[in-house]
């Protein structure tokens, strides 16, 4: 069984790569996935499973442990093991840590793709950890025309430093402290935030903005508040993996903010065409829930590029 590291895969030069592998692996049948957590938040265990017919089997599981931040370790820690669809023999394990960063960027940059602007021209992201930087690689790769980035985050400090190093990379990258004044001017926004109130607020928002969510992930969490659902049109990664588990859209839904049918696509059904094209004013908002296929079709694609 073969051991991929992020050390060993090396740095990613061509997010086009994973954007299209995600792509790809919804026009195959529809996947199988099941999570499990386990502990209470902030000291969670989190097992992700899919299999996919042309793919195979896969199991991606996660610690995630909030106060490793004060020992000096990450946060989230764990492999995912690929299984063969033929035989079901282990062929590699894959550091987690990998397989995620790539998989939330592409996951989000497919669905801007879909659904935001082709004139797109300025990027706002909340944020500052790992995935803005990644978000903001990603983005620039599948959008050339965006000319602009902004990082905002609670502690300026980092989106300072953030912005700082990635400016090293030639592009136009700032840093913000006033939110409000940000979003005005983006014609996208990511939050990738740990947050569990929504810090998103959609009065803020220009008609024809894409809204990007990808930080909560579990059941008490949101990034945007109800007026960013009521305003925009939702669309998501997955049904499966979102609605019922996700406080972003689990928390309106119970409320009877939204209704089920008003979460108009997945990324099965954009793939399958009819729903890319929209009037130029609308707002669109995409969930990235980030899914065990997922996952799967982003391991798939590096056991690709490994000859594997």
């Amino acid at each position: 069984m073969k051991l991929i590291t992020r050390e060993t895969f090396g740095p990613i030069t061509d997010w086009r790569i994973f954007v299209e592998a995600i792509d790809a692996g919804h026009a195959l049948p529809k996947a199988e996935v099941e999570d499990v957590f386990l502990g209470p938040p902030g000291n969670t265990l989190l097992s992700r499973a899919a299999r996919i017919q042309g793919i195979g089997f896969g199991v991606k599981s996660v610690t995630v442990i909030a106060g490793n931040t004060q020992r000096n370790l990450p946060s989230v820690q764990g492999g995912m093991i690929v299984f063969d669809e033929q035989t079901g023999t282990p062929k590699a394990m894959i550091d987690s840590a990998l397989i995620t960063d790539i998989k939330t960027a592409a996951d989000s940059a497919l669905g801007a793709h879909y659904l935001a602007r082709d004139d797109a021209r300025h990027l706002v992201v909340l944020g500052a950890g790992s995935v803005a930087g990644n978000i903001i690689a990603a983005y620039s790769q599948m959008f050339p025309g965006l000319g602009s980035f902004t990082i905002w985050n609670r502690t300026f400090e980092k989106a300072k430093a953030l912005a700082e190093k990635l400016q090293s990379s030639g592009l136009a990258v700032s840093a913000a402290s006033d939110l409000p004044g940000a979003v005005a001017q983006a014609d996208i926004v990511t939050c990738a935030t740990m947050s569990t109130q929504p810090i998103l607020q959609g009065a803020w928002l220009q008609p024809g903005t894409h809204v990007d969510l990808i930080g909560a992930f579990r059941a008490d969490m949101r990034e945007a508040d109800d007026e960013v659902l009521t305003r925009g049109q939702i669309y998501v990664d997955s049904r499966d993996t979102t609605l019922a588990h996700i406080g972003e859209l689990k928390i309106p839904l119970s409320a009877g903010l939204i209704a089920e049918d008003d979460i108009l696509a997945d990324l099965y059904q954009l793939k399958a065409g009819g729903f890319s094209n929209r009037h130029p004013g609308t707002i669109t908002v995409f969930k990235n829930g980030g899914g065990a296929h997922l996952d799967l079709m982003i391991a798939n694609a590096i056991l690709l590029l490994e000859g594997s």
